[in-house]
């Protein structure tokens, strides 16, 4: 390291006279008051370097190291005879902090005069480390001196910038950071953020380590999986991230990320399907105190799927594309069958203080306890968001604002742009009791016009939504209010619900005669932790029906969706379901199972049927058949019935690369034949390895 100054403490020429000339005098220490004033200027440095002798610790680590150098400090003391460090230079940050607290702790003494006015003085001082006990003078600093001083220092910033590699302490497991969100990976730590007592908020996804780090010890999960050798092949394979850094002031991690399958769906009348995905995933933290976590991931896909997904993906494409890959985003053609499809996900999270996060990102969210959520879910493909997620007392309030997609031919402008929307939600988490939570939510969507941009009303974080939806113009937004509920009947069980409220008629509910003004859906759901003993087996059952016309608008361009995809459940409105899943762990195998029944009313569009029936969230409630008498299922009546059955075991416990196997039984009944509704029935093979960092439904 470069000397921050020239180091030669000498006593300064000081003039003193009796007869009016210019007169200097140093800072006096109580012990030097007795001394002679030609001794003032000895007695002060030794005075401070004493204090340093006695007090200066070096840290442990740099002893280690047996570190020889020095740390140069330029200080003043004030016209109040106050010790103020204005710049250290040191090669360790521990090293200057250290100083910083040694002058910090000089008491106030007599301050130093000009022709017997208080004014200030200036020093440099080297400190020896290992300390030793110095016996050399200070030299004052000239204006001059201090400038020069002053730019020597700019001149070392370089050098002096740490670099120093710290061992890798797995900072991502109490950061900032979004715990990677898929419903296998969140069963490991779900009954232990949801024992009775637990003041935790379950609804809002996905979580962030530090939250979740106060239940579930993942450093200690992370070591009774670990399995490699010294060798670092072997580390890098089974426990470790491919490259981590860590330093005093920042972490980072980069690896690779794969998702290559194979399989073969009995209905297609291709050979076999394949999705072919690499990438890098990025993630860190910058500063000690682990408060802001960044992370990135790339995704470049191909891939052919079963033929129903395949013919879905197609069904809802836009203007200028092959398909839209379901949660995923935009494909074009990929040779004559398949589709390339990239991905690109990033956010910034920081949390200012222990009760507040904020995160500005393009990703999912999702809020709920269920499978589904009929509030907001991961089903639709990643989004530019911005998010509040504010914890006090019993209560947790996540603020999300969304900017959206309609990519539908009839939603492009004379540029050929799409049609921008947005969205905000607010949804407030209350612990009740031990065993209750109760949640409410309220969201709204708009879209850009001439006349209407991002409505700054909304930016609002404890604004009533529909109020100011009826300000603006009823027809200017899609609003909607949900409740939802959660009840730990014990350690081992807790049951869930929601209700969603999109349009509700008093007066119709009364007459009976099924308006179809009554848009709502509600959820029903119970998970069983540990089931009969058996530890680390989960089972949920859930239940949802949402009432025709849910979540649509007169105005189509006000859907309740994203990039063609519903920002609630996979299926829109007009259906019912009940799922049965089954998960389980055991060091590093998992298997999975899952059953879903559901009943759907689709519509028919041949031409002589064009109405509405209420599925369709992109279909404008002005298309309906009827205002009475709607019923859920109503239109072409489609049952389904979907089975999967998966098991794997987990490679690298630090990535969650997994190998696994699965099939899926798809059963799909409808009572005619569309050009976009097929009877299908299928099993689809896959085997695959993957990097498990979001949800894949095949469930359509």
């Amino acid at each position: 390291m470069k000397k921050f100054l020239f180091i030669l403490f000498l006593s300064p020429f000081l003039s003193f006279s009796q007869d009016g000339t210019l007169s200097e005098k140093p800072p006096v220490f109580p012990d030097c008051e007795s001394v002679a004033i030609e001794q003032l200027q000895h007695c002060f440095d030794t005075q401070v370097l004493t204090h340093i002798f006695n007090n200066f610790k070096v840290p442990e680590t740099i002893s280690e190291e047996k570190y020889k150098g020095e740390v140069v400090v330029l200080f003043e003391v004030d016209k109040e005879g106050a010790f103020k460090v204005i710049y250290i230079d040191a090669m360790y940050e521990e090293l200057k902090e250290e100083a910083t607290r040694v002058f910090e702790d000089l008491p106030k003494i007599t301050p130093g005069t000009y022709n017997g006015k208080p004014t200030f003085k200036q020093y440099t001082v080297p400190i020896q480390i290992p300390i030793v006990n110095q016996t050399v003078e200070a030299k004052v600093v000239s204006e001059k001196e201090k400038v020069q001083s002053i730019e020597d220092a700019i001149k070392t910033e370089y050098d002096s910038v740490s670099q120093k590699l710290v061992p890798y302490t797995n900072k991502e497991f109490t950061s900032q950071l979004n715990i990677p969100f898929t419903h296998s990976a969140y069963a490991k730590f779900d009954r232990n953020i949801n024992l009775v007592g637990t003041n935790s908020h379950t609804a809002s996804k996905p979580f962030v380590y530090e939250e979740v780090s106060k239940y579930y010890d993942f450093q200690a999960a992370n070591e009774s999986l670990s399995k490699a050798d010294a060798s670092l092949l072997s580390r890098k394979l089974w426990d470790e991230h491919l490259v981590r850094y860590q330093s005093e002031d920042y972490w980072f991690t980069v690896d690779p990320i794969f998702d290559l399958q194979v399989g073969k769906d009995t209905d297609a009348d291709f050979s076999s399907t394949y999705n072919n995905t690499r990438g890098i995933y990025i993630q860190g933290g910058l500063g000690k105190s682990n408060k802001f976590s960044f992370h990135a991931s790339v995704f470049e896909s191909q891939g052919r799927f079963a033929q129903y997904y395949n013919q879905y993906a197609e069904s809802i494409k836009g203007a200028d594309e092959t398909a839209v890959i379901p949660g995923r985003g935009i494909a074009k053609r990929f040779k004559s069958d398949s589709y390339d499809y990239p991905v690109a996900e990033a956010y910034l999270s920081y949390a200012p203080a222990a009760f507040f996060n904020v995160q500005f990102g393009h990703g999912k969210n999702f809020i709920g306890d269920g499978y589904r959520s009929l509030f907001i879910s991961d089903a639709a493909s990643p989004s530019t968001f911005l998010k509040l997620n504010t914890k006090f007392w019993k209560i947790k309030y996540t603020n999300t604002w969304m900017w959206l997609k309609d990519i539908r031919p009839s939603a492009k402008d004379d540029s050929g742009a799409y049609l921008s929307k947005y969205m905000a939600t607010h949804y407030l988490s209350w612990n009740a009791t031990k065993k209750l939570n109760i949640g409410l939510f309220e969201s709204v969507i708009w879209a850009k016009t001439d006349n209407r941009n991002f409505e700054i009303n909304y930016i609002n974080p404890i604004i009533f939504y529909r109020a100011i939806e009826f300000e603006t113009g009823q027809k200017a937004g899609n609003a909607i209010l949900g409740l939802s509920a959660k009840y730990k009947v014990n350690d081992n069980i807790n049951t869930y619900g929601q209700f969603i409220l999109d349009e509700f008629s008093l007066n119709h509910i009364k007459g009976g005669e099924k308006s179809w003004k009554n848009k709502f859906g509600y959820q029903l759901g119970v998970k069983y932790y540990d089931a009969f003993k058996f530890k680390n087996l989960m089972l949920q059952a859930e239940y949802n029906r949402v009432r025709p016309f849910t979540y649509s608008h007169n105005s189509s361009f006000l859907n309740y969706g994203h990039n063609n995809q519903s920002m609630a459940h996979l299926w829109g409105a007009n259906f019912s379901e009940f799922i049965l899943i089954g998960r389980y762990h055991y060091d590093r195998w998992f298997g999975n199972a899952k059953v879903i029944l559901g009943s759907r009313g689709l519509d028919f569009n041949d031409g002589t049927d064009n109405f509405s029936y209420g599925a369709d969230i992109y279909r404008t409630y002005n298309d309906r058949p009827s205002d009475t008498g709607v019923l859920v299922g109503q239109g072409n009546k489609t049952n389904t019935f979907f089975a999967n059955v998966q098991a794997g075991y987990l490679i690298n416990s630090a990535t969650n690369l997994k190998i696994f196997a699965d099939v899926s039984f798809r059963d799909f009944n409808p009572e005619a034949n569309t050009l976009t509704t097929f009877k299908n029935n299928t099993v689809w093979f896959n085997l695959g390895i993957r990097t498990d960092l979001f949800n894949w439904y095949y469930d359509l």
